[in-house]
């Protein structure tokens, strides 16, 4: 058993100093429950005050650097960070529940958008001079105080494309992490904020409402960069409205695919619609959470990826032969066992499959095998929200049409999928379904970490950019002579 505690544990960060706070949270390793991994300080609205003040005075002489300076102290620390990628792939596997590769990829990834944010910075920076009789330029400068507010089912990389950004604009941050898992994001900012001046980068933790409020009801904080649940957005956005706050929020999702008659469904496509599904144990905005099939290819569907859950071994994520970890606390776990029981009550066929690699251990952790529900409709609960779990339900459809139409019945609008052989025809149905992406043959990431794209309806607010989110923690303004 793993007793030491990273030396960020039970402590945040404010003007460049680490202090400790006396009030503090376990923070629980969700395939034991008995391991304390480590703490959270609880931060109070005094410390997020004070936090405010250090960032807005460090900005005024932040905004004012060189570029090239921020892009070179970037970049090394960006070095430094490539080396402690390995030493802390258990810590963040512990505390959040991702398997070992998701882990290490998410950790790589970071590293990935400091390297790519500095060198972008420095042709993104550049005026741009518009066409026309008149001398215009559009150029750009830092917005002021930015206010970071990150989940726990990916927050390294959710956290790392937002402070990043606001950083390298000339921006100073205020990050507040989930409390469920904020040890490895505080590990590795702390090595970042070394490379900056005092103050850029600040860190507070604690109750997310509490720091919330302080943080959007306060005029100098001028940028709200959330990822969270659509129904907290909202709040957020209710309490910036006093001071006009500019928002940058990725909400929930309830993504579709759209399995085509001619669709093929080899090896590779059923473990791509696996990883769509089941990646991090379901726990992702973006992650495929209903299946529309073609009525003549419904069942060839379901066999097949019930086998393919079958084979998803399930436990500790440290463990090497394990395909997918816990869910990653209390509240979600028991929210998607009560779905799926009241899935199973409506008269649903609920069918749970997969390998436990410790069955004598698995009440320890938030371990839940893969289900896929058959014998739902449109309006069925386990179709209408978001599951965030490891848990799928297929539906069929018989024409494209109708199709199109459950697919666009949501509130929500982040992702989606289309599985056919025809791209001509892909492309015409991703011209009419409401998402703010769609993939083809595939449910994945951009591998270009630069680009993202807005969710529509609910899913999100102001997240267009092929720059890596520079333009979202900054102004541009027209000059002209």
């Amino acid at each position: 058993m793993i007793t030491t505690y990273p030396d960020v544990s039970g402590k945040y960060l404010v003007g460049g100093e680490w202090e400790e706070n006396n009030k503090k949270a376990d923070v629980i390793n969700p395939a034991n429950k008995s391991e304390v991994v480590g703490q959270v300080a609880i931060c109070s609205e005094e410390i997020v005050d004070k936090a405010i003040e250090v960032a807005d005075s460090a900005y005024k002489t932040w905004s004012l650097s060189d570029i090239e300076d921020r892009s070179s102290r970037m970049n090394k620390a960006a070095d430094e960070v490539a080396n402690i990628v390995e030493e802390n792939v258990s810590l963040f596997v512990r505390e959040n529940g991702k398997t070992l590769v998701e882990a290490k990829k998410d950790l790589l990834r970071c590293v990935e958008v400091m390297r790519g944010g500095a060198a972008e910075l420095l042709n993104w920076w550049k005026p741009e001079v518009l066409p026309g009789n008149q001398n215009v330029q559009i150029r750009r400068r830092a917005r002021g105080v930015a206010a970071v507010i990150t989940p726990w089912n990916s927050p390294m990389i959710l956290t790392f494309k937002r402070v990043i950004p606001a950083v390298l604009a000339g921006n100073t941050v205020i990050v507040k992490p989930a409390t469920n898992c904020p040890l490895t994001i505080m590990t590795f900012l702390k090595v970042v904020a070394k490379h900056f001046p005092p103050g850029v980068i600040n860190i507070v933790t604690g109750s997310g409402k509490k720091i919330g409020d302080a943080l959007c009801a306060d005029s100098r904080v001028r940028t709200v960069a959330f990822v969270g649940s659509t129904e907290t957005g909202k709040d957020i956005m209710k309490k910036s409205a006093g001071s006009l706050q500019k928002v940058y929020m990725e909400l929930g999702g309830n993504d579709p695919a759209i399995i085509v008659e001619d669709a093929k469904l080899d090896e590779l496509a059923i473990k791509r619609l696996k990883a769509g599904i089941l990646r991090a144990s379901g726990q992702v905005c973006s992650a495929i959470k209903r299946i529309y099939v073609h009525e003549t290819r419904y069942d060839e569907v379901v066999e097949k990826l019930t086998k393919e859950f079958e084979r998803v071994v399930v436990g500790d994520g440290i463990q090497p032969d394990v395909t997918m970890g816990p869910l990653n606390n209390k509240a979600q776990f028991e929210y998607v066992n009560h779905l799926i029981e009241r899935t199973s009550k409506s008269g649903a066929n609920v069918k749970t499959v997969g390998i436990q690699l410790n069955p004598e251990t698995w009440d320890q952790g938030y371990y839940m095998l893969p289900s896929i529900v058959t014998g739902v409709n449109q309006q069925s609960e386990i179709v209408r929200v978001e599951q965030f779990g490891p848990v799928i339900p297929i539906l069929s459809f018989s024409d494209m049409d109708e199709a199109i139409e459950l697919a666009n019945d949501s509130e929500f609008g982040l992702r989606a999928s289309i599985w056919t052989e025809n791209e001509e025809a892909a492309i015409n149905i991703a011209d009419r379904l409401e998402a703010g992406a769609v993939f083809h043959n595939n449910h994945t990431v951009f591998s270009d970490l630069a680009l993202d794209f807005p969710g529509l309806k609910e899913s999100g607010v102001s997240r267009e950019t092929r720059h890596g989110g520079l333009e979202l923690f900054a102004d541009s303004y027209g000059f002209a002579d």
